[in-house]
C-alpha cells in the first residue's frame, strides 16, 4: 500500500494513448475511468460525453490506473482531470493522499441533483470532513429468462423468490423437455463477481471469512453435481450474456445489468428480470458503487469539476440508465418515460435490494493493486472445483492460503457482507 511504482509507467501509458499531453491549450478534460473500457461501452459514452465538450476520455483497468497515479505523483506531475472507477479502489489513492476533498463541490451538486444521502457516505471513506470521491453511478447483477422458459418453472416457484435449488429444478426441467442445458452463466467474463457476491454470501453469509467453511465446501458440492449439468457448454466462452440471450442459446442467464440491457432494449416482451436465488444463508446481492475523484495534481480542475457537475445532471444520468444501464446515484430523475426494458431491470433490483432474507454486499475493497489477484482466486476455485473436478477441501485449503497472504500483505479489512474486523481480515 503506498508503494511508488517506476515513472517509466507514465512514459509507456502515453505510447498507448497517443502523444504526450500539452497544457494551458483549450480547457481539454483528461478523463480515465475503470468502467466503460470496452469498445462498445466506450463509443456509447462517448456520445454523452459529446454534449458536455472537449473530454479525452479513456477506458482503463484498475491495475494500470493505480500504477499511473503512483508514477504521476512520484514525477511531480498530473495528467489525469477526472477518475472514474469502483468504490473499492479509493481507499488506497485516498490513503496514498492523491485526492482532492470533494466536499464542496458536492454542496453544490445537491442543491441541483440530490445526490442519495447513503451513497455520499461511502465517498468519505470512513471519514467526517472529506469527500474522497462523489458517487455516480450504481450497479448490480441479475438473473434474466426468455418467457420460453417460464413453462417450465418448478411447481409452486416464485420467480422472484427463488432459492438455488429450485434453479437447479428449473434447469433439469428444461433440459428433459428440450434435451438442451439452457441456463448460463458469463465464465469468460465477471465470473468472479458471481462466486465473490452470490454463491458466497447464499450459502455462507460472507464473501471471506467462510472462504473453507463446511457451507463452503456444501456449495461447490451443490454447484457442481446439482447445477451444472443444466448449464450450457458455451458458458466457458461466454463474456456478455445478452448475446446468448438474443440467439437463444441459453434461457436463462446470470450477469451485470449493463451486460443483459441490450437484451431488454432490443426485445423487451421476450425476457423478464428477477432477482439472484437464495441460498441457506440468504439472498446475496452485490452493489457495484461506482465514483469520481480529482487527483490532487490535476491539470484542469476547473474543467474537472464542470464534467462531474455534468455526469452528475439529472439528464445525464438518465442517459447512462437508458444507454448503458447503469442506474442513478441521484434523487431528482424522473423515471416515468423510462424505456419498459429499463424498468424491467429497475423492478428486479427493487425487489432484489429490498427482500426480507438479503445479504448486501460490496466487490472487495482496500486491495489496492491485488485487487485482480484476489479475483483470480475466486475463479480460480471455482473452475478448478466445478470444471475440473478437483477435490473441493484441497483446493479450498491452497486457495485460502493463497488468499489469506494477500489480505494479510495489503492489511485489508472485511468489508460486506462480511463484518467489520479490526486489521487484516482473517478467513476462519
Amino acid at each position: 500500500m503506498g508503494k511508488k511504482r517506476f515513472p517509466l509507467i507514465l512514459l509507456v501509458f502515453f505510447l498507448l494513448i497517443g502523444t504526450m499531453p500539452s497544457y494551458g491549450q483549450g480547457s481539454r478534460v483528461r478523463f480515465v475511468s475503470t468502467q466503460f473500457n470496452t469498445a462498445e461501452e466506450g463509443v456509447k459514452f462517448r456520445e454523452i460525453l459529446a454534449g458536455y465538450g472537449d473530454v479525452e476520455f479513456i477506458g482503463q483497468e484498475e491495475i494500470p490506473l493505480l500504477n499511473m497515479m503512483d508514477a504521476e505523483a512520484a514525477m511531480g506531475e498530473g495528467t489525469i482531470d477526472v477518475v472514474g472507477a469502483l468504490h473499492g479502489t479509493f481507499p488506497t489513492l485516498a490513503e496514498n493522499e492523491y485526492l482532492t476533498n470533494l466536499s464542496g463541490l458536492l454542496r453544490e451538486i445537491d442543491a441541483e441533483s440530490d445526490v442519495i444521502d447513503d451513497f455520499e457516505e461511502f465517498g468519505q471513506l470512513g471519514t467526517a470532513n472529506n469527500q474522497y470521491y462523489i458517487p455516480w453511478m450504481l450497479a448490480t447483477f441479475l438473473m434474466a429468462a426468455n418467457v420460453k422458459a417460464l413453462p417450465y418453472l418448478p411447481d409452486g416457484a416464485d420467480i422472484n423468490a427463488l432459492t438455488w435449488e429450485q434453479l437447479a429444478e428449473w434447469g433439469q426441467n428444461i433440459y428433459e423437455a428440450t434435451g438442451e442445458a439452457k441456463i448460463g452463466f458469463p465464465v469468460d467474463g465477471l465470473m468472479h463477481r458471481f462466486v465473490q457476491g452470490y454463491l458466497y454470501p447464499s450459502f455462507t453469509g460472507g464473501m471471506v471469512t467462510g472462504f473453507r467453511s463446511p457451507e463452503a465446501v456444501g456449495m461447490f458440492e451443490f454447484v457442481r453435481d446439482e447445477l451444472w449439468p443444466y448449464v450450457h457448454l458455451d458458458s466457458l466462452t461466454y463474456s456478455f450474456m445478452h448475446e446468448p440471450l438474443l440467439a437463444g442459446d441459453v434461457w436463462i442467464a446470470f450477469d451485470h445489468v449493463a451486460r443483459l440491457v441490450d437484451a431488454f432494449q432490443q426485445r423487451p416482451n421476450e425476457f423478464v428480470a428477477f432477482p439472484a436465488p437464495a441460498g441457506p444463508a440468504g439472498r446475496a446481492y452485490m452493489g457495484i458503487i461506482v465514483g469520481l475523484a480529482i487527483p490532487q495534481n490535476a491539470p484542469n480542475p476547473d474543467g474537472a469539476e464542470d464534467l462531474i457537475r455534468y455526469l452528475l445532471s439529472p439528464e445525464v444520468q438518465g442517459q447512462i440508465l437508458t444507454e448503458l444501464g447503469f442506474f442513478p446515484v441521484i434523487n431528482n430523475l424522473n423515471f416515468t418515460s423510462l424505456p419498459e426494458g429499463i424498468v424491467k431491470e429497475a423492478t428486479a433490483v427493487s425487489i432484489m435490494s429490498s427482500a426480507p432474507d438479503t445479504i448486501a454486499g460490496l466487490s472487495p475493497v482496500g486491495l489496492g493493486d491485488r485487487a485482480n489477484d484476489v479475483n483470480q482466486i475466486y475463479r480460480d476455485t471455482f473452475l478448478r472445483i466445478v470444471i475440473d473436478g478437483e477435490d473441493i477441501q484441497t483446493v479450498l485449503i491452497e486457495s485460502t492460503a493463497e488468499l489469506q497472504a494477500i489480505l494479510n500483505e495489503t492489511g485489508a479489512p472485511c468489508w460486506l457482507p462480511d463484518p467489520p474486523s479490526f486489521g487484516a481480515c482473517q478467513i476462519e
